[in-house]
Parts: C-alpha cells; sequence; structure tokens
C-alpha cells in the first residue's frame, strides 16, 4: 500500500487556475442630435436640406474630454433610407461643415477637415464641444418629378479612437 500511495504522489499534476481579469471604459467622446433633418422640395425633381430650398440642417454635437483622441467621422446620405418606388437614378451632393463650438481654438477644424467620398473626418484635438451640420441634397433623373410620399436618408456619425 505504502509503494501505491508513492506512485501515485509521482503522478499527480498541479493544479491549475484560470483567473479573469475585466474593466469597462466609459465613452470619452459622445455623439448627439442637436436637431434632426428636414428636407425641403424646391423643385419638382430635388430634395435638399439646405434652409435656403426650404429645407432644415441637421445638426450632430460631439462632446470630447480627451483632447487629441478621437476622430469625428461624419458621412452625408447617398441613397434614401425610405422612399416611395423610385424608377431612375438619383444625383447626390453633400458636405459637413462647423457650426459651433465651446473653445475657440476649435473654429481650425473647419480648415483642417478631409474629405474622403461622402465622409468629412475632423481631428478632435480639444476637448470640449463641437457642433457640426451635414447639407444633403438628391436630384432625381434629368430634371424628373420625384414621386409623391415621405423620404428618409441617415447621416451617420461615429468617434472613432485614433
Amino acid at each position: 500500500m505504502k509503494y501505491s500511495v508513492a506512485i501515485l504522489s509521482l503522478c499527480a499534476f498541479p493544479a491549475l487556475a484560470n483567473v479573469e481579469i475585466t474593466g469597462s471604459v466609459e465613452a470619452k467622446c459622445v455623439i448627439q442630435t442637436t436637431k434632426n433633418g428636414v428636407y425641403g422640395n424646391p423643385i419638382a425633381s430635388k430634395l435638399s436640406t439646405t434652409p435656403a430650398d426650404g429645407g432644415v440642417l441637421p445638426i450632430i454635437r460631439y462632446d470630447v474630454s480627451i483632447a487629441d483622441s478621437y476622430t469625428a467621422n461624419i458621412t452625408h446620405p447617398t441613397a434614401f433610407s425610405s422612399s416611395p418606388s423610385l424608377s431612375d437614378t438619383l444625383a447626390w451632393t453633400g458636405s459637413t461643415s462647423v457650426t459651433q463650438t465651446s473653445v475657440a481654438g476649435m473654429s481650425g477644424y473647419e480648415a483642417a477637415k478631409i474629405v474622403v467620398g461622402n465622409t468629412t473626418i475632423f481631428d478632435l484635438t480639444l476637448a470640449g464641444s463641437t457642433w457640426f451640420s451635414t447639407a444633403s441634397s438628391a436630384v432625381y433623373g434629368s430634371a424628373k418629378a420625384l414621386p409623391g410620399g415621405n423620404y428618409t436618408a441617415v447621416v451617420q456619425a461615429t468617434c472613432i479612437a485614433k
């Protein structure tokens, strides 16, 4: 019996344990919708958020608590997320601009913005709040009247950590 216990103790395996470590990161960049956009219909073939065309520009606010850690990427629409059936093509245009800032130095974001396709990128170098507006316009066919109904498009706003 002594030999059995001795042999078993030589074959014993070490104990192992996996200990989990968890953490939580609170958002240091928050995106808020300040104002929803509305398309105006200045001519039969056009929808536009520009106030001169009867539209309302959507306003998006970015609140950043850590300077030089994020970029704001704002993409204007290139399609409707819902609309009546359309049989022709749409010509889309759009742009995003800084409209208000909480810190004077943020006004430089406008001159430093980068446009890639339909996405505008702003380097958020200062802590504080910045408001952006996005113009969006869609022209139907070759001056063809848009069908009656409700039209919805989406501006995509993301905050990307550097």
